[in-house]
């Protein structure tokens, strides 16, 4: 497990990518945040995605230098494959250079994700 904090409610941790390689703008679809990117997994019909949406837009848009990206699961099923994303939503946590330094499945909340970007940052 990455840390001891889930990102949500019903969240949880699940392992990371341990020496992974780096995502970048070309796996993701759009640039990294200079200070963190929040890499959203989901599906057309999750509701739980919907509500995570709404936190991880409102996250980046209160810490400086923090992208949100959502990504369709289903449209990228090479990128889920790869990263072993098992459920939506997911939720990625990259640094600066695009290493992942958290990863949380199940619903976010506010403060469990301005939490986990104190490890990106």
């Amino acid at each position: 497990m990455i840390g001891n904090q889930a990102l949500g409610a019903g969240g949880k941790n699940v392992p990371g990518r341990d020496g992974g390689r780096p995502l970048g703008a070309s796996d993701i679809g759009e640039r990294l945040g200079e200070r963190a990117t929040l890499v959203q997994f989901s599906s057309a019909f999750c509701q739980p995605c919907r509500a995570t949406r709404r936190v991880l837009a409102d996250v980046a848009a209160l810490v400086p230098g923090v992208a949100h990206v959502e990504i369709d699961a289903e449209a990228r099923l090479d990128l889920v494959r790869e990263l072993r994303v098992v459920k939506t939503p997911t939720v990625l946590v990259l640094d600066a250079a695009g290493h992942e330094v958290r990863r949380a499945a199940g619903q976010s909340r506010k403060a469990d994700v301005i939490a986990a970007l104190g490890e990106a940052v």
